[in-house]
């Protein structure tokens, strides 16, 4: 998606954070204090605190630039300068929101991509004002600013209240010494000389007082934290791009996958039968009719010919068989997974135990799909694992269909190394699969496809 955020990711987490300190020897960091209690000395509680305090003076601004400039442009629609103001105002809003989405990444860790820039279709005042007025990104940039405003005056107003009254609370102690003249005399007398000094009227009410500030400064961070979690929606789901547009761009990277999938199809098809089954019918036609001028001159070498191309058609006939599987094997649409994936593992040169728990047969295309993922998956055990067995295990969760195929072999099969892997892993992603890849050093591989019932 395009918003990626990892609060472990997120600054304040690393090795020099409030009362930690890092372990080299494992990698992570080890604290002193329990997150509850170091909440309030961390770099990430101050920074979503200068977060918050900030919405207000940017909500004030950012609201009333909204309001003024959609309504000046409301008001002049009636003449040719209103459309413009509109424009103006969510161009604005936009580059209010570049903004936004500046301060969100430096102070909360959050990522949002950008919104979808404008298209315009041809250069000009009026193509721009035009693309923003018909931008769906510009009118949440619009509707952000105005709903801004009043959760970030109460956003404001909680957390700099309970922050206020926490610190004051807790080291409400502290004015006996920085304000002497406020402690009575008829308290409890810290230290001094009987007349002058420091005393304490009720030292069990300031107890208390303390507890209770510290109570109000543990409780503080989490509750501004709390606080921008809506931020973070706001931001996410007004300033970033629309899930519809993030969709319309997936499916076009899917399709393009899918096309450059079925060129490489088409390619691979058109070289097996060029360099295997035609050839082969060349070679077969030229010693078919070496044959027959042999055939009265002597039969016994016409006979041998013969029978060479008898051979040779029987390969032939076995290549295209092959290659027909390739495409599309009978015997998956005639009698399902459970018999087509039953047949590549015979062919695998290791033994294959096939589990398939289907009670019904899911899309065509999808069937398909899940074939000859299992059989490149096979094909990699035979090729590349040394593994001793194997298995594959077909089942249904819900709406999605499940296929995982083991090994025992040496493991370190890795998708990111371009293999047939990654070729996999693409087409499985163009139809909303998912492919994932366990393979140890040493082994074993499990690998487990998740593919659209789309029954």
């Amino acid at each position: 998606m395009a918003t990626q955020y990892r609060s472990q990711d997120a600054p304040g987490y690393g090795p020099y954070s409030a009362g930690g300190f890092h372990d080299g020897g494992t990698g992570r960091e080890r604290h002193l204090l329990p997150a509850g209690l170091r909440a309030p000395f961390e770099a990430r509680s101050w920074r979503e605190f200068g977060y918050v305090l900030l919405n207000l003076p940017i909500g004030i601004m950012l609201f009333t630039y909204a309001v003024t400039m959609v309504s000046l442009g409301a008001g002049l629609l009636v003449t040719f300068l209103g459309v413009p103001v509109l424009a103006a105002a969510l161009g604005g809003c936009r580059l209010f929101g570049v903004l936004e989405r500046a301060r969100a990444r430096r102070l909360l860790g959050l990522e949002v991509a950008e919104p979808q820039p404008l298209r315009t279709t041809k250069p000009g005042v009026l193509a721009w004002t035009g693309a923003l007025l018909k931008s769906g990104a510009s009118w949440r940039a619009l509707l952000y600013a105005i709903l801004h405003f009043p959760w970030a005056v109460f956003s404001f107003t909680v957390s700099l209240v309970f922050w206020t009254l926490g610190w004051s609370l807790l080291t409400y102690p502290l004015w006996f010494w920085v304000f002497p003249m406020w402690a009575g005399q008829g308290g409890l007398q810290l230290y001094g000389d009987g007349q002058h000094g420091i005393y304490l009227d009720n030292p069990f009410e300031i107890t208390v007082t303390a507890l209770v500030g510290l109570l109000f400064t543990l409780a503080t961070p989490w509750i501004v934290r709390a606080l921008t979690m809506v931020d973070r929606v706001l931001v996410y789901g007004l300033l970033g791009p629309s899930r519809l547009s993030a969709r319309v761009v997936e499916l076009e990277s899917d399709r393009g996958v899918v096309v450059d999938t079925a060129a490489a199809d088409l390619r691979r098809i058109e070289r097996d039968l060029h360099d295997g089954a035609q050839a082969r019918l060349v070679a077969l036609a030229m010693d078919l009719g070496l044959a027959k001028e042999k055939l009265t001159e002597d039969p016994q070498a016409a006979a041998r010919m013969v029978d060479e191309a008898h051979g040779e058609v029987k390969t032939a006939l076995q290549e295209l068989r092959d290659l027909a599987r390739g495409i599309h094997p009978a015997v998956l649409t005639d009698r399902g997974l459970d018999a087509a994936l039953s047949a590549v593992a015979s062919r695998c040169t290791v033994p294959v135990r096939v589990d398939v728990d289907l009670a019904e047969r899911p899309a065509a295309a999808i069937e398909g799909i899940a074939y000859f993922t299992v059989s490149e998956l096979l094909q990699n055990v035979s090729k590349h694992s040394g593994a001793r067995s194997a298995s594959v295990d077909v089942w249904r969760v819900e709406d999605r269909l499940m296929l995982q195929v083991e090994d025992d072999g040496v493991g370190n099969a890795d998708v990111s190394k371009g293999s047939g892997l990654a070729g996999l892993a693409e087409r499985l992603d163009a139809v909303d699969g998912i492919l994932i890849v366990d393979s140890p050093s040493g082994g074993p591989t499990r690998v487990t496809a998740e593919l659209p019932w789309r029954r």
